[in-house]
């Protein structure tokens, strides 16, 4: 087995107002254009090997625009793209896009649904039973108030492929919320479900944190999930509203530290590598 190390969550855009209308007035260091050149010394500066780009923006141009980046970039091993699962023909969609071996799974930002019970709904179920038939995964992002209905949708498709991303954004401030604690317990019962260790220093005080502030949280993961179904993604660029790359990386290694290496190796990008089929 090899030691590859994999981002398994990273970003890629340029920036617009109109189309990144979610990048709001405290955010000005990320209200620019954020591209592989700007990412690849970071992650050699990190020994990683590559990372999965994931879609930030609900567009199918977005999409071919990743596919087109991991294409010209070979550190890109990956795209987690957007298409419309509820739409009447996502099976057509499917079949074309899947033909691209790069697109690896597919993402909704269900976090800004007016519904909480959007990934309950029947044409959201339909097109997400098609994803298992081309080989696609799919990642969840919610807020902690959205695990009741994910439990019960992945439940659903015991043999569909689902990354929880960024441990579903529980607010970090030093108290376990015992909800989220409880699903994400649940949630790693479920063997077809894995977890991304990422995310965590924007649910924190945005630069006022220490490491210690996630072991608790990190713990809960570890827990749940074991260290077989949880990887390593930096949420580069979002993560700059509050921590720098290596700092990111830094909180999950130092955590890492108590394991052995192989644990070590898995978490840090074996996971990722295996889950994508990379």
């Amino acid at each position: 087995m090899s030691n590859v190390k994999i981002d398994s969550h990273q970003h890629f855009w340029k920036y617009h107002p109109s189309t990144h209308e979610w990048i709001g007035p405290p955010m000005e260091v990320i209200k620019k254009d954020f591209l592989p050149a700007d990412l690849y010394p970071l992650l050699q500066q990190n020994d990683m090997d590559g990372c999965v780009a994931i879609q930030a923006q609900q567009s199918e141009t977005e999409t071919l625009f990743l596919l087109d980046l991991a294409k010209q970039h070979p550190f890109i091993k990956g795209v987690v793209g957007w298409l419309d699962l509820c739409a009447e023909d996502i099976g057509k969609k499917l079949q074309e896009y899947a033909k691209n071996p790069l697109l690896k799974g597919l993402r909704h930002v269900v976090q800004d649904e007016p519904d909480d019970y959007f990934m309950l709904r029947p044409e959201f179920k339909r097109g997400l039973s098609l994803l298992e038939k081309y080989g696609l995964t799919y990642d969840i992002l919610i807020y902690p108030k959205h695990l009741s209905p994910v439990l019960e949708l992945v439940k659903l498709f015991p043999d569909q492929s689902f990354v929880l991303d960024h441990i579903a954004k529980p607010n970090i401030n030093g108290k376990i919320d015992p909800n989220w604690e409880h699903y994400l317990g649940e949630l790693g019962k479920r063997k077809n479900v894995y977890c991304k260790a990422s995310g965590m220093v924007t649910e924190a005080a945005w630069g006022k944190w220490s490491k210690s502030d996630f072991i608790p949280y990190l713990d809960v993961v570890f827990d749940s999930f074991g260290a077989e179904r949880i990887m390593f993604g930096s949420d580069w660029p979002v993560c700059l509203l509050s921590a720098e790359y290596k700092q990111v990386k830094d909180i999950l290694t130092q955590y890492l530290t108590k394991y052995p290496k192989e644990i070590q190796e898995q978490v840090m990008g074996l996971n990722a590598e295996k889950f994508y089929r990379i």
